[in-house]
């Protein structure tokens, strides 16, 4: 039976990408039943948005998407196209898993580890009061009325919220995703010895899921010395739990790690939805040009088809994509010893050898 999957082509390079991704996810054999949907900066005048009511309705109604990347258009009233779809569709958790692969760039071997970040608490909640409104006054002044330290008159404020409601259910994310998938360790990472009652709440909630799941080491770090830790010795890590501004900031020092954005792909999940994307951006410059990287989304076409149940089928396709790296002959630019290496193939010829792999091994 065809899996129903909403598929968003995206803005920029994103069309080409999700082809691309669209014909090797094809390639393992699996069916799909595709619903394409538009959303980006490029439909706005179509739709007066970027992101169109029925995009989320298929979202919802399919459970599953796979997206190309979208622009986030400026002065629409959106801090981030891929922000309201997270919080519209409350997608809480953002998975991020950073591996290496024999013949990638990277000045480190056999890491294998997966950032798990809360996507809806911290400092990016949105609750923010501009420098020199009266709404910031207020703020100012209400604080200083029930605190000793002062708040400087021209301060812009941002509000950090941590409920112990959103920090269990994305550590017993992090839990649950450990245990389903052989997983021995989760890492909590605040800065928790500064912010008492925020990242302090977030160790403490952690603490107690930790408890559920006596399978599974749990341990935990402040942010500052994960950042060295992961630097000098990243294979000591399996599962990192981190709120949401840590986490932004890890998940792309875990894909500097293992060779960058372009082989680093991503997941945003809720309860009754996931969403499956490259973590990279729509890369506009490059719009038609048949250049940019496609495997950071056949990964995540790769973690979509896991997430469906066809493991055999995501193992075979990691194993492709895994075979066409290692040979080093049909990868883009930046996969390249140099950038302008003129042996480098198009984001189209790098889906032709993951398909050819497929085939050989089938």
């Amino acid at each position: 039976m065809a899996h129903r999957v909403t598929f968003i082509p995206g803005d920029g390079v994103g069309p080409e990408l999700s082809e691309a991704t669209r014909r090797v996810l094809e390639g393992t054999g699996v069916q799909f039943d595709w619903d394409v949907q538009e959303a980006g900066a490029e439909v706005i005048d179509k739709y007066g948005t970027p992101l169109p009511e029925q995009v989320l309705n298929s979202i919802r109604g399919n459970g599953v998407a796979i997206k190309g990347p979208l622009t986030t258009p400026i002065g629409t009233g959106f801090r981030s196209v891929n922000v309201a779809l997270r919080k519209e569709l409350d997608l809480y958790a953002c998975l991020r898993p950073c591996k290496t692969y024999q013949g990638v760039r990277s000045r480190y071997d056999d890491i294998d580890l997966v950032v798990v970040r809360e996507n809806h608490e911290d400092l990016y909640a949105g609750i923010e009061f501009e420098q020199g409104t009266p709404d910031a006054a207020k703020v100012i002044e209400f604080l200083n009325g029930i605190q000793e330290k002062k708040i400087r008159d021209d301060s812009g404020i941002s509000i950090k919220p941590m409920s112990i409601t959103g920090t269990r259910r994305i550590a017993k994310f992090a839990f649950d995703y450990a245990r389903a998938y052989g997983r021995k360790k989760v890492t909590a990472v605040t800065k928790a010895n500064i912010m008492k009652h925020t990242d302090g709440l977030f160790y403490a909630v952690a603490r107690e899921v930790a408890k559920e799941y006596d399978d599974i080491e749990y341990d935990e770090y402040l942010v500052d010395n994960m950042c060295m830790q992961l630097v000098q010795k990243p294979e000591n890590f399996d599962v990192l739990l981190l709120p949401n501004l840590y986490g932004d900031i890890l998940s792309d020092l875990g894909a500097g790690l293992v060779g960058g954005l372009g082989v680093a792909p991503g997941a945003n999940l809720g309860d009754r939805v996931a969403v499956f994307e490259a973590t990279h951006g729509s890369a506009p410059k490059y719009k038609g040009q048949n250049k940019v990287n496609p495997m950071a989304m056949m990964l995540s076409g790769m973690l979509m088809l896991r997430h469906l149940d066809e493991g055999d089928a995501a193992d075979r396709l990691e194993r492709a994509l895994a075979a066409v790296i290692a040979e080093g002959e049909s990868v883009t630019y930046d996969m390249k010893p140099s950038r302008d290496d003129p042996t480098a193939v198009g984001t189209s010829q790098v889906a032709d050898a993951v398909i050819a792999k497929l085939e050989e091994r089938a």
